[in-house]
C-alpha cells in the first residue's frame, strides 16, 4: 500500500512539473526567455513552463512589495490611511513625484514610498519575516533601503508561489486587518468571473534584466497562484509580463477567452 502511495505521489510530482504545451506556445509566440508557474490553491494541480528556470533564483525587484507591505503594516511603519509625503525631489517616474498613500504606492510601484517604510521597519525585523516565509535568499550583508532592488534578495517563481500560498491561506504571523488591507491594494481587476491580484517588478539592475508579474487569480471553483519572470530585451518587453500572464491563464482555462 505505502509503495503504491508513493509511486501515486511521484507521478503527480512528474506530472505537475512536466511542461505544459498551452504555456509554452504562448511563450513562443512571442519569442521570449522566461518562466511561469501556476498552481491551485485547493488541489495542487501545477503547471510549469521551464521548469529549471522556475527553479531559478532571480532579483525579487518590487514583487517583494507584497510582502514589504506586509511586514510594513505590521510593524506599524504605516497604517492603511497614512500619507507619504514626497519632498520634491524629481524622478522619471511622473506618478512618483506627489504624496502617496499606501494603495497609491503599491499601485505605481513607488520606490522612495518603500524606502522610506524601511527605514522605519529596520534590518532585524526584515532578517527575522524573511526567514520565518521561507522567502527565497537574503545575502548578508544587506542595505535596508535597497535590498529588494540590488540582488541582495533573491526568489524563484517556484518560491513566489509557495509564497503567495502563504498570503492566501493567512499562515504567516500578520494580523488579519493587515492582510484585508494588502488584499484590497493588490486588487488589478475584479470581473463577474474572477479577481485577479498582482503586482509587477522590473529587477532593471540585473544582466539581462528581469521581469516579474506575481499574483493570484481568484475563481468560483479554485485560487490559482501564479508567477512569471522574463528576460527584459527593451522597455517595451515589460508590458509582456501581465500580457503573457493573461494569456496563458486563459490558454488553462483559468481566465475567460474573451476579450
Amino acid at each position: 500500500m505505502k509503495r503504491l502511495v508513493f509511486v501515486a505521489l511521484f507521478a503527480f510530482a512528474q506530472l505537475a512539473s512536466a511542461e505544459d504545451a498551452r504555456i509554452a506556445a504562448v511563450f513562443a509566440g512571442q519569442q521570449v526567455e522566461g518562466t511561469l508557474v501556476v498552481s491551485a490553491l485547493r488541489d495542487g494541480r501545477t503547471f510549469i513552463h521551464d521548469d529549471t528556470r522556475a527553479a531559478r533564483r532571480f532579483a525579487s525587484a518590487s514583487t517583494f512589495k507584497v510582502f514589504n507591505t506586509l511586514i510594513a503594516l505590521q510593524e506599524k511603519a504605516i497604517t492603511a490611511d497614512s500619507v507619504l509625503k514626497w519632498d520634491g525631489r524629481q524622478h522619471d517616474i511622473p506618478d512618483w513625484n506627489r504624496d502617496q498613500t499606501l494603495a497609491s504606492a503599491f499601485r505605481v510601484s513607488c520606490v522612495w514610498c518603500y524606502q522610506q517604510m524601511a527605514e522605519r521597519v529596520g534590518g532585524e525585523a526584515y532578517r527575522r519575516y524573511i526567514r520565518k516565509a521561507g522567502y527565497g535568499e537574503l545575502t548578508e550583508p544587506f542595505d535596508t533601503t535597497t535590498f529588494w532592488l540590488d540582488g541582495a534578495l533573491q526568489i524563484s517563481a517556484q518560491e513566489q508561489v509557495a509564497f503567495l500560498k502563504q498570503v492566501v491561506r493567512r499562515q504567516l504571523p500578520f494580523d488579519a486587518e493587515n492582510y484585508a488591507t494588502l488584499k484590497a491594494v493588490m486588487l488589478a481587476e475584479r470581473t463577474p468571473a474572477y479577481a485577479l491580484y498582482a503586482k509587477t517588478g522590473w529587477a532593471a539592475r540585473a544582466t539581462p534584466q528581469i521581469g516579474w508579474y506575481v499574483g493570484y487569480v481568484e475563481t468560483p471553483d479554485d485560487t490559482w497562484v501564479f508567477a512569471t519572470n522574463i528576460d527584459i530585451r527593451q522597455q517595451a518587453d515589460l508590458a509582456l509580463r501581465p500580457a503573457l500572464t493573461r494569456a496563458s491563464l486563459k490558454a488553462l482555462g483559468i481566465l475567460p477567452d474573451t476579450p
